[in-house]
């Protein structure tokens, strides 16, 4: 599909920089084998990930980036001579947590000075995080907000040589491409396609730590897909903050598209995507989920509550009757589609008849899975100093409401696919039975069967569905 203009370009990272970022990698391995180490003695790298699939994905290229100066993964920050946290600003909660993890590397910096400790991802990207880091923690050498990951070489080869502590905050946020990853596992593989977010929900901090959106081209995308299933990828995700406005900023294409391009690559592998945005759950994407068979009928599509006043408050952007029309066309054009959701209970002035509609919206839409969560005021966002804040004895009366809800819910979805013989990709062998194994099919729920014919992990399967509860699907080896 066309867009108005062929002309437009998200604001990308001039290649020259990149550039000078990896001869800085060549210069740190250089620097690390004249400190003893070298491709028999790698010193160790060790990566914290908090927070969404996004945050996943960078801290792939964080691996990569880690791998080409000439370090190795690790296991244990202890054993590490570098170690990165990728943090999360969704909630105060997981910023808590990760300042908190991040307290127990002084432990590690006490018994090995030497080693580099750098912090990136969200919570960074708010200045009195940052702030924090600097004046609270003197052992955190660096931090650097998404918008500055390129930067990792830089900044470490300037802890490596002595430099003083740096605390980057991004002016501007642009695309970079070039930088390597480091997947950990190869059969599936996380494709960010954009980044940032335009909506501003009144709750969100995203689009204050992640900027504007910004779409990478179809041809880089492209190029990485083919490089992700040449690799022996079976599982690939597109990603972005709101992955369905795709190229509205570039003009050159939609997501609708893009996906057609992809599913046309040669490979035997399946595509995903998240997370949507119901304002763009556009007609020409549910037509290429309905008719691309590489596309898994799987939409995650926040509604976040079901109460139309709620919603404005929130700036949603939509009614809750149109969000349901979306849902009656992905049910009549994808029958047996799996519906997943993001639910906030208790936002600023929620009703019990507010949350009444939410439930209703449950109901009606059947989801085969959500996730909730209760309000948390995030600091710099218009809900945060809205009237009606809800007491938490009654978020937490309402969101044990909602689970019961959906838990019978769930309950009845999965057993839909009782009896049926599914194919599926073995994803990972149980960590307290080495007989059993996990995979993963349409369905968001996992598959757990006994791996009595020895099937690989990252190889496709075929298991007929015996049993199905709340959260998981039980398949037998067919």
């Amino acid at each position: 599909m066309k867009m108005k203009s062929e002309n437009m370009t998200a604001p990308h990272i001039e290649e020259a920089e990149i550039e000078r970022q990896r001869l800085l990698c060549d210069t740190i391995e250089k620097e690390l084998f004249s400190r003893g180490f070298g491709k028999e003695r790698r010193p160790g790298y060790y990566i914290q990930t908090f927070g969404c699939q996004q945050n996943e994905a960078d801290s792939e290229r964080m691996a990569g980036i880690a791998w080409m100066m000439g370090y190795r993964p690790v296991s244990d920050p202890a054993a590490a001579e570098l170690i990165l946290i990728n943090t999360c600003a969704i909630r105060e909660h997981a910023e808590k947590k990760a300042l908190s993890i991040i307290g127990t590397y002084k432990h590690v910096k006490d018994k090995n000075p030497g080693v580099i400790i750098g912090v990136g991802g969200c919570m960074v990207a708010q200045k009195h995080r940052a702030d924090q880091l600097k004046n609270s923690y003197p052992y955190v050498n660096f931090s650097f907000d998404p918008g500055a990951l390129h930067l990792l070489p830089e900044l470490i080869y300037h802890a490596l040589t002595g430099g003083k502590r740096r605390f980057v905050s991004s002016d501007t946020y642009a695309v970079a491409e070039g930088l390597p990853t480091h997947q950990k596992q190869s059969f599936k593989a996380w494709l960010s396609i954009m980044y940032g977010c335009n909506n501003f929900c009144s709750y969100c901090i995203v689009p204050y730590v992640r900027g504007r959106e910004r779409s990478r081209t179809p041809e880089a995308i492209l190029e990485e897909a083919r490089r992700l299933i040449d690799g022996g990828a079976r599982d690939i995700t597109l990603l972005g903050q709101n992955v369905n406005s795709y190229g509205k900023d570039i003009g050159s294409m939609d997501i609708a598209a893009l996906m057609r391009q992809i599913c046309a690559l040669p490979g035997d592998f399946r595509l995903r995507f998240m997370t949507s945005h119901p304002k763009d759950a556009s007609d020409a994407l549910i037509a290429a989920m309905a008719e691309e068979e590489k596309i898994v009928p799987h939409f995650h599509l926040p509604v976040q509550s079901g109460s139309d006043t709620i919603l404005r408050r929130m700036n949603r952007k939509y009614t809750a009757q149109e969000y349901l029309r979306i849902i009656d066309k992905l049910k009549s054009s994808v029958p047996d589609v799996s519906l997943t959701s993001d639910i906030i209970v208790g936002f600023p002035g929620e009703t019990d008849a507010d949350f009444q509609e939410t439930l209703d919206m449950l109901a009606a839409v059947e989801y085969d899975a959500i996730f909730s969560f209760i309000y948390s005021p995030r600091k710099g966002t218009p809900a945060a100093t809205m009237e009606g804040q809800i007491p938490r004895e009654v978020s937490s009366r309402r969101f044990e409401q909602l689970l019961s809800l959906q838990h019978d819910i769930s309950r009845a979805r999965n057993q839909r696919f009782v009896g049926r013989t599914i194919r599926a990709l073995c994803e990972e062998v149980s960590k307290t039975d080495p007989d059993k194994m996990t995979a993963r099919s349409d369905s968001p729920r996992p598959i757990h069967f006994e791996n009595n014919k020895g099937v690989p992990v990252g190889e496709y399967c075929n298991l007929e569905i015996v049993s199905a509860d709340t959260f998981s699907l039980y398949g037998e080896l067919k």
